[in-house]
């Protein structure tokens, strides 16, 4: 049997980890194998069949890994719930105060709100920022 099915036969084995553990290094790997039986394919002897091997599976592993470990970190760009409502704009109903009876529209809906600042007010028809919502309560600037 020729040396470049062997390699095939290594690829196809290195994938079976990959799918059952979900480890990507097993695929960079049967990615280099894929290479070796390439290098045969086109006539390249054993010793640098082992050669590409090794350098197509060290180079993806060096590149690769690296990317997805820190794509793996990223925070989701995607905001749900009430961390969505978090910088929008809203526009007062009613009266908002520090003391939480104010009412503003906020996406739609209205909201009971209450001013971030104690002291400051805002009066109906003005715009505000939402800095946060405390429970049922949009805290607004």
């Amino acid at each position: 049997m020729d040396s470049w099915v062997w390699w095939l036969i290594a690829a196809v084995g290195l994938g079976i980890p990959l799918v059952l553990t979900a480890m990507p290094e097993f695929g960079m790997v049967a990615v280099g194998a894929v290479a070796g039986a390439l290098t045969d394919a086109l006539g390249g002897g054993i010793v640098l069949q082992v050669i590409v091997f090794c350098a197509v599976s060290v180079a993806l592993v060096a590149v690769v890994r690296p990317m997805a470990v820190r794509s793996r970190r990223q925070q989701p760009g995607l905001r749900s719930g009430v961390e969505a409502l978090k910088g929008r704009q809203a526009v007062v109903l009613e009266r908002v105060d520090d003391s939480g009876a104010g009412r503003i529209k906020l996406a739609g809906e209205v909201w009971s709100a209450r001013s971030l600042d104690p002291g400051q007010a805002y009066e109906p028809g003005q715009q505000v920022d939402v800095v946060e919502i405390d429970g049922a309560t949009a805290v607004v600037m």
